[in-house]
Order: C-alpha cells, then structure tokens, then sequence
C-alpha cells in the first residue's frame, strides 16, 4: 500500500523552502527537484485545526479554500494573531517595514523583531526595507498612519502578486525605486511615535532567494486540487507559498501550498496535471502544445 502524506504548509528557512507533513516530516525544496504527488482518489479534505492542535471534528473543508480550516478553528486560530490586530499586550519589539511585489504594488506590515526577513519570504515580497522598530503598538500606529497619509495597504492579494512575477524589472535596482521613494515619503511624515526609531532604506531582493531570476514564466494556476487529481513536474522557482512548477512541454504553473493542505497524498510519476487550472492574468503567450 502506497505511504499517505498529508500536508499542513511550507516554511521558509535560511536555506530555502520546506514544506511540512503530518507527524513532523519535513521535504527541503530546490530548484530542479521533482514535485508529484497524487491525491487519494476518493479521499476528503479535512481542516487543519489550530494552534497546534488538530480539528476536534475533522471538519472537511472546500478544495479551493486556501485557509484550509473550518469556521471555528479559523476564528481560534486568529484569537492570537498579530495580522488579525487581536494581540495588544505583546512585548517582543516590532518591524514596521516596505514589502514591494510588483509594480505599483507596495504594502506596509508589521512582524517581530526576532523573525528577521521570515515574514517578507512568507509573503513572496520581491523586495522589502524595514523602515523602523519598537514596540508592538507604535508600530501599529506607524503601520496605520502610513495607510491613510500616504494609501499604502496593508494587504495585497495572492492573485495581484502571481499576475505580476512574469514580468518584474530587470535588475535590483529598478526593482528598489519605487519602495525607495515610498520609504522617504514616509520617514517624512510627521505624527511618528517617539518610541519607533525609524531606520534607513537598506533594500532586501528575493528574486535570486525565489528563483525567479531563471525560471521560465509561470502562465497558468491551479485553483483547487481535488480527489484522483496529480501535479507532478520540476520546481523551477518559489514565492511566498506559491510553487511554480514546470509540467509537460515546459508550461508552468503556480501551486499555492496552501491548496495542498488537508488533503491525504501519496507518490506520482510521470509528467501529470489533472487538477484545475486557470491562466493567470497578464501571463504571457503560450503555444499549446499539448492537452493544456
């Protein structure tokens, strides 16, 4: 009988992307390596629990959901959660810092001091700078004044970053300009907390750390994985959750991780996708070559 993996996120480390299985297991990602996995014919996606703890109902959850929780496990979850502006009382010192995506797409967030550039990996950020740090609430209010003096979010759709990975700028430098500015314009702004020392722009690129830099453009996604269904192709490159992978004829597709979770999967070989699909937005052309 074929080994049952099931999936519950991938983190990002020093050394790259992991993805993280039931029971502790962890499959370190590289560029080349081979992804392919089947899902259990006839099997279910089941929620993923909270705070370390598994689902008390194994709720089944919807193929397209990308929280992978039922309702109440996804609210337990948030009860903690700095993002979610559920937590106030938190005494570890805060980043308040630039994430950039794309063009025209910047946003400001917040993460612990002690998590370094975790969150901005986590995020697919193309490149970042902190613009500050101090305690938990100053920076919340330096997050919050940036967004209604300057109309930067705090938030950017997964769907918004994909669309514009194909054709980012050519070299770091292009790629800092327009967090370079927005960092200016804001340590200029006047209300700053005292207790936030603002930092200079000091640019961090991930496209080398993603591997965006030689992979082929991604032109499609996929939307929900669902039971008999196989991805199966070579990692090419990685952002935030999202795994672009090279399937038959050399077409990438962008897997969100989050997607994958819940569900129990075993081994896949050839080269396989039978899940579904849509074409990103803005992807560029595509010969069709074959069955997609």
């Amino acid at each position: 009988m074929a080994r049952t993996w099931t999936c519950v996120g991938l983190r990002w480390t020093d050394s790259g992307p992991v993805l993280r299985w039931g029971g502790g297991r962890r499959s370190a990602l590289g560029w080349g390596r081979r992804v392919a996995f089947r899902v259990v014919d006839g099997g279910e996606r089941r929620c993923l629990g909270a705070r370390g703890h598994g689902c008390p109902v194994r709720a089944v959850v919807a193929g397209r959901s990308t929280g992978g929780r039922c309702e109440e496990c996804a609210r337990l979850e948030r009860a903690h959660s700095v993002a979610a502006d559920t937590v106030a009382d938190d005494p570890r010192p805060y980043h308040v810092y630039l994430a950039w995506f794309g063009p025209g797409m910047t946003k400001v967030g917040i993460t612990a001091v002690e998590r370094g550039s975790a969150r901005l990996l986590e995020q697919g950020a193309v490149c970042f700078s902190w613009l500050g740090a101090g305690p938990l609430m100053a920076a919340r209010r330096t997050e919050e004044l940036l967004r209604a003096a300057l109309g930067v979010p705090d938030r950017i759709p997964y769907a918004e970053k994909r669309a514009v990975r194909a054709a980012l700028p050519a070299t770091e430098a292009e790629r800092a300009a327009e967090p370079a500015e927005l960092h200016a314009r804001a340590v200029a702004l006047p209300g700053w907390p005292e207790s936030l020392a603002p930092e200079p722009f000091r640019p961090v690129d991930h496209v080398r750390a993603f591997g965006l830099a030689a992979a082929p453009p991604a032109v499609a996604e996929v939307t929900e994985l669902v039971p008999g269904g196989a991805v199966s192709g070579e990692l090419v490159a990685a952002a935030g959750p999202d795994l672009h992978v090279a399937t038959g004829g050399g077409r990438v597709v962008v897997l969100d991780i989050r997607l994958m979770t819940g569900w129990d999967l075993v081994s896949a070989g050839g080269d396989e996708l039978s899940v579904p699909v849509r074409e990103l937005r803005g992807a560029p052309a595509h010969e069709q070559g074959g069955l997609f």
